[in-house]
């Protein structure tokens, strides 16, 4: 079961850049997408409805801004579409698809970088995910949830974590929440299963050389239930071409998504 998370940053961006070429060779189950930046109107149909592909879209209202989706080789039971915040949800944040016992969703955090009222956005979504998480890790059913959390967790996860300690993304609230939900309550960077390594970033800013020289941050995530950890196989950040500021990050995953329809 693979499974890739890409902030792709403008979809139709991304896939002037190959992106879609990328996707059709690397043989995914699901693919999550953030920050996709279209009307679904807008979409040429090769990327509203790629052969093989059923695909969802949760678009912002804004237009040009956020927005999340979702394409999967697998036809789902269910699609949920949003958290029931209307505040949020209108921004385009969350889409979950559903395979039995098994849920995936795409879910793209606000960054507070922009302004201390977008911080203050960020710390109250934060602060209402929190119960919804906990709720779940209670019921039997299983989550991936994939994307662009905008928080790096530990100083491994950004190269220059001593000058950004007083930015978002890395503030010490951010970062204790993110202790929070592992430690307490319960949930597994999947890609720290497998990969314990430094120098492991899946977003570079755009100034000087970042990129170059691999001054990134390790925002973007699969955050799974508990009972996914022992079948996280292997992980891999794309950096081989450039469809973002961000690289797809890919877990694979033992087992099959029909395993999670069997009764």
């Amino acid at each position: 079961m693979r499974i890739i998370t890409l902030n792709c940053n403008g979809i139709r961006s991304a896939h002037r850049k190959g992106m879609l070429t990328w996707l059709e060779a690397q043989d995914a189950d699901v693919i999550c997408f953030q920050e996709t930046k279209a009307q679904l109107a807008q979409l040429e149909d090769l990327l509203r409805s790629p052969p093989g592909w059923h695909t969802w879209f949760e678009d912002a209202v804004k237009p040009g801004y956020s927005g999340v989706a979702v394409f999967s080789r697998h036809q789902p039971d269910r699609v949920v579409r949003g958290l029931d915040w209307p505040d949020f949800d209108r921004e385009g944040r969350y889409l979950q698809l559903d395979f039995g016992s098994l849920s995936v969703a795409s879910l793209y955090l606000p960054s507070g970088s922009s302004s201390d009222e977008r911080q203050v956005a960020k710390f109250d979504f934060l602060a209402r995910l929190l119960p919804v998480l906990r709720a779940r890790r209670a019921s039997s059913q299983q989550y991936i949830l994939c994307g662009d959390w905008n928080i790096a967790h530990r100083e491994i996860d950004l190269r220059n974590w001593r000058g950004n300690q007083k930015n978002s993304g890395f503030l010490p609230a951010e970062r204790a929440w993110l202790d929070q939900l592992f430690d307490e309550v319960g949930y597994v960077d999947a890609f720290r299963v497998v990969n314990q390594a430094a120098d492991q970033y899946t977003w570079w800013s755009n100034r000087g050389q970042a990129r170059a020289n691999n001054v990134g941050w390790r925002i973007d995530y699969h955050i799974v239930s508990p009972g996914l950890r022992e079948r996280v196989l292997a992980a891999a950040i794309y950096t081989g071409e450039r469809f973002s500021d961000h690289a797809p990050l890919t877990i694979d995953y033992a087992g099959a998504i029909e395993d999670f329809r069997q009764p």
